[in-house]
């Protein structure tokens, strides 16, 4: 006989929300158990950052958090960054004696390790008495009628039978599958009647169909800051950030940011001088001037990196003036030169797909979730948060934060 057990709350996947639902709960003074298929846990916190973590973000403040979410319900994640702010997590960190440090736009990182935020979320665990079942593969789940010693829910696993009062689903998306992500919490939730939004990779570099004919291959390496949009009138999405070129196509933060918000067969936009309007500039400034239009252009562009400007003007539509005098070269091709620097229009023809996704679009569909508690609205006493649902957070420590707070909301509304 399989081993049998009940705990008041129930927690699959041990990743960044999971451990922190967990250990609210426990602190509560409720029996918790977390159940992972993986062996080792937090992976994908221990190789984020560049190993360091960037675990949350300034911009997280308490107020109107939303604009920093992609969702088909972005106004979902309001009620649970109100009630769990940056600054709350940073003093969770100030316990623990964790050093960290802001870099730009208000993205924090842990100084040391981001070893260091797994050890504080186990520690924390540990103060609430949780049971761990690692290498814990789930086979089936079933919710029970009579609901003995006030279990709702009957778990079968590998390593035995579990029931529960309150099952929380914290399994994330389908990014980075080498440390674990599988699509078993979108399985569990259609079993329950939820709605599924279609899963894309987020937050992950972009191809380009031709990108190696064409030559852009050969400036790998560049990066540079630009403004970069995609999307038509109110829809339209901006950031200013930087790009960087690579052998297979683009990454760097503005494609990972704008990567969230593409569709397939959407153009991007692409202002690689976003400090100049360069099409005028270069109108207004040549009479007079002897110098060669290559010359004038990399006075124009200082920030313009020498081996992609030289490429630019390598490119058949200006060759041949290249070498001009920049007084003799007519307003029609400055005007052209110009406008494809700031607005260098381009399709992307995919993605690098989950396997090199930071973070996953779509998932539950929150219209089925209550905002306050993370409860489904189809089954009580069934909880999802983090990643395995519809929210994805921006680049910049927002997917991490709403793994704290909705794991929070969850533990606090359990009962």
């Amino acid at each position: 006989m399989m081993p049998q057990r009940f705990f008041h709350t129930l927690i699959i996947g041990a990743g960044a929300a999971g451990m922190m639902c967990a250990a609210r709960t426990g602190q509560k003074g409720r029996s918790v158990a977390l159940l992972d298929h993986a062996v080792k846990i937090g992976e994908k916190i221990r190789i984020s950052g560049g190993g360091r973590c960037n675990f949350t973000n300034r911009n997280l403040n308490g107020r109107d958090g939303s604009q920093y979410y992609v969702s088909q319900q972005p106004r979902f994640v309001r009620h649970a960054l109100s009630r769990y702010t940056a600054q709350d997590f940073m003093n969770l960190l100030d316990r623990h004696g964790i050093a960290y440090h802001e870099k730009h736009k208000g993205q924090m990182f842990c100084d040391r390790s981001a070893q260091d935020i797994i050890a504080m979320l186990q520690n924390e665990c540990a103060r609430g008495g949780v049971s761990w079942y690692t290498g814990c593969t789930v086979a089936a789940v079933r919710v029970l009628q009579a609901e003995p010693e006030g279990a709702r829910f009957e778990v079968c696993t590998d390593q035995g039978v579990f029931r529960c009062r309150n099952l929380v689903v914290a399994t994330g998306g389908l990014a980075v599958p080498a440390v674990g992500a599988t699509p078993f919490g979108y399985e569990l939730a259609k079993q329950f009647g939820h709605s599924i939004v279609p899963p894309e990779a987020a937050l992950v570099p972009l191809r380009f169909e031709h990108w190696a004919q064409q030559g852009f291959d050969s400036l790998a390496g560049i990066a540079l800051p630009v403004r970069i949009a995609t999307g038509e009138g109110k829809q339209a999405v901006v950031f200013d950030e930087d790009l960087l070129f690579r052998h297979k196509g683009l990454s760097g933060p503005a494609i990972l940011q704008v990567s969230s918000y593409w569709q397939p067969g959407r153009a991007l936009h692409i202002d690689l001088v976003p400090e100049s309007r360069l099409a005028q500039a270069l109108c207004d400034g040549k009479h007079g001037r002897k110098i060669q239009l290559n010359t004038a252009l990399k006075q124009l562009c200082p920030a313009l990196p020498e081996r992609l400007l030289d490429f630019w003007l390598a490119r058949a539509e200006f060759a041949p003036f290249a070498a001009h005098k920049w007084a003799d070269t007519s307003n029609a091709v400055l005007q052209k030169l110009g406008d494809s620097l700031n607005n260098w229009m381009l399709l992307p023809s995919g993605s690098d797909g989950h396997k090199k996704a930071e973070a996953t679009r779509g998932g539950v569909s929150v219209k089925e979730i209550d905002p306050k508690t993370m409860q489904s609205r189809l089954q009580s006493g069934l909880y999802f948060i983090g990643e395995v649902t519809d929210i994805t957070g921006w680049l910049g420590g927002y997917n991490f934060h709403w793994a704290w707070a909705s794991a929070v909301c969850a533990a606090e509304a359990a009962d």
